[in-house]
């Protein structure tokens, strides 16, 4: 359908205007400028450190003994993967297969980490040896609200809140989570139904964009549910389906394959990687992310001479208006390319 594809280029046009990447402010806005030029089009937009200069966090984080005292009688959730890709597609190991001189590749299933809750020095030395030439990768990144519960003590040195954000939305935070990771920490392609605001303390983020309306090049599919579980004994991982077998909608995008596999993942996602660019944004220490409920974002991290990359997010409740009304009426329709985006007529290819 032409007209999705043109829905595509106008949708990136009035995110970006004449440029290509997110639009950056020297100083964080007034509310209703924040309202009117972001929140009601839809639009990401990143705020330079003058946002967070007076939090005490940008200076006390980077010394891992003032994070070390401050949550010194505080347990926390650390989360553990193979590979410190959490909340991603891994294939399922179907070793009861049988061999075959071209052997299918295994099934994919959605993954989620092992957690478990230990002291926060552990969980620091945890995060800070993790690699994937360790038994495992280590990331602190509970998403319930975490900061205000299992962070509490830190609390003091950030905002409760972000208040031109707040006063814009006409509500506080539903929740503010704290992220802490290495560079092996990655958060594959999906959407949040919040407004976020992701402030970096230490470190940097790497962002991935695709607005809402990119949904058909995101490839999304239904994979079983698994767990994955970690046997300190042995080092090692066991990953199982879930039973009763649950199915999540997923993104199947992986925008950074390995060179091996770059061109069998071009050949079966050529909507992403032959369609228009996706936006690119690296947030620095001690600026905020508006990251408009929605949009598909792909996460990796750079950390600070630490090893470490501290961040933390507030989200606020979406709006369900007329925008969501559109997302879900163009998520809905059966989209078939007219042509493979290399200038030649292609076949169709349904979703």
């Amino acid at each position: 359908m032409k007209q999705i594809e043109l829905l595509w280029q106008e949708v990136r046009d009035l995110s970006l205007g004449n440029a290509s990447s997110v639009r950056r402010l020297d100083s964080p806005p007034a509310p209703l400028e924040f309202l009117r030029d972001f929140v009601s089009p839809n639009k990401p937009c990143l705020v330079s450190g003058a946002a967070t200069a007076h939090w005490p966090a940008t200076a006390l984080w980077r010394d891992r003994a003032h994070l070390a005292r401050a949550l010194a009688s505080s347990s926390v959730t650390v989360h553990l993967t193979p590979d410190g890709r959490a909340d991603s597609l891994v294939p399922i190991d179907d070793s009861s297969a049988s061999p075959s001189p071209s052997p299918p590749p295994p099934p994919l299933c959605f993954a989620s980490a092992h957690a478990e809750r230990v002291p926060f020095a552990e969980a620091l030395d945890m995060i800070s040896r993790s690699s994937r030439e360790s038994s495992f990768v280590a990331y602190a990144q509970q998403q319930n609200d975490c900061f205000r519960s299992e962070y509490g003590p830190l609390a003091r040195d950030c905002d409760e809140h972000v208040p031109w954000a707040s006063k814009a939305l006409g509500s506080l935070p539903e929740a503010v989570n704290l992220w802490i990771g290495n560079h092996f920490s990655e958060t594959s392609f999906h959407k949040d139904h919040y407004e976020n605001l992701y402030a970096v303390v230490t470190g940097e983020k790497h962002f991935v964009l695709l607005p809402p309306t990119d949904v058909h090049r995101m490839y999304i599919k239904d994979y079983p549910a698994a767990q994955y579980s970690y046997i300190k004994e042995t080092g090692e991982f066991k990953l199982e389906v879930e039973e009763p077998i649950k199915y999540v909608p997923w993104c199947s995008v992986n925008p950074y394959p390995s060179p091996e596999n770059l061109e069998s993942e071009m050949a079966k996602f050529p909507l992403y990687f032959n369609g228009p660019k996706p936006i690119e944004c690296t947030v620095k220490a001690g600026e905020i992310l508006y990251l408009p409920s929605m949009w598909f974002h792909h996460v990796k991290q750079i950390p600070d001479d630490t090893g470490l990359t501290i961040a933390v997010n507030y989200w606020y409740d979406m709006q369900f208006d007329m925008k969501y009304a559109y997302f879900n009426f163009l998520q809905s329709i059966e989209y078939q390319p007219i042509h493979d985006y290399t200038g030649t007529e292609g076949e169709s290819e349904d979703l």
